[in-house]
């Protein structure tokens, strides 16, 4: 059964490193999501999974101990699954928790969950064995909520970190410019993942998300999926557009 969920965004500027001298615009991202997860080690989970999304050929899971960087953003830095990897030293590997959809070893994280590694290896994360998974942003909302279903049914107590941004379309310097349906999308994003409303966040339509270049919402309805039936409470604890971009931070317990 779920019993904690951190929401947390991921765009790799949220790493202070890659944002070089425009980090402090997001230090109080980086604070909601340093006490998101916390929120989660308070709940004592016996596993936790930590969702984002992720290209094709990124799709499936992420045993701890897989490893990710952020060379791609100009910076030499690594990550690892279960804790953070410093340049040139080689990759640990941790526990592998065992998952019926098979190993992602030996891929390199998605950035989503590069991430999420970093978010974890900032906490200090050692609370309960971790799994990565790599979800298909084209996923129909059926499919995400099975997914999150069965990630839930995988141990009595379940703890979901799951990564993904709002619409690219908030303002006109915006990665996907300036569309005028952006404000009322994250808009109803940030009430359903502030009040812990899984049947909205199931409710929210593919096509209408991939036209405003939300990477979020495949991630989200796996979490809706797997609250069902688990009475969480939701908190969200940051929102706002820095570079035209919805960014949320949020506690479900």
């Amino acid at each position: 059964m779920l019993v904690a969920a951190a929401v947390c965004p991921c765009p790799p500027l949220l790493v202070p490193e890659v944002a070089t001298g425009a980090a402090p615009e997001l230090d109080a991202a980086r604070v909601a999501c340093t006490d998101a997860v916390g929120l989660l080690a308070a709940a004592r989970p016996e596993r936790l999974y930590v969702v984002g999304p992720a290209a094709e050929g990124a799709h499936g899971v992420f045993p701890a101990g897989s490893t990710g960087s952020f060379a791609g953003f100009g910076v030499d830095l690594s990550v690892r699954l279960g804790g953070s990897v410093t340049p040139g030293d080689p990759a640990g590997h941790g526990d592998s928790v065992p998952s019926a959809e098979g190993s992602a070893a030996g891929r390199p994280l998605p950035a989503s969950l590069a991430v999420g590694a970093w978010l974890l290896g900032r906490a200090g994360w050692a609370d309960a064995p971790i799994e990565g998974l790599g979800v298909d942003p084209t996923a129909t909302p059926d499919v995400c909520a099975g997914i999150g279903r069965g990630l839930a049914d995988s141990a009595d107590r379940v703890a979901l970190l799951v990564l993904g941004d709002g619409s690219a379309c908030r303002t006109v310097k915006a990665p996907g410019y300036l569309d005028e349906r952006a404000a009322g999308f994250d808009a109803e994003v940030a009430r359903a993942l502030g009040t812990a409303d899984a049947a909205a966040l199931l409710a929210l339509e593919p096509e209408l998300a991939y036209e405003l270049k939300a990477a979020g919402r495949a991630p989200w309805q796996v979490l809706a999926g797997a609250a069902g039936g688990a009475g969480l409470d939701g908190r969200l604890l940051f929102e706002d557009a820095p570079y035209g971009v919805g960014y949320f931070v949020a506690a479900w317990s």
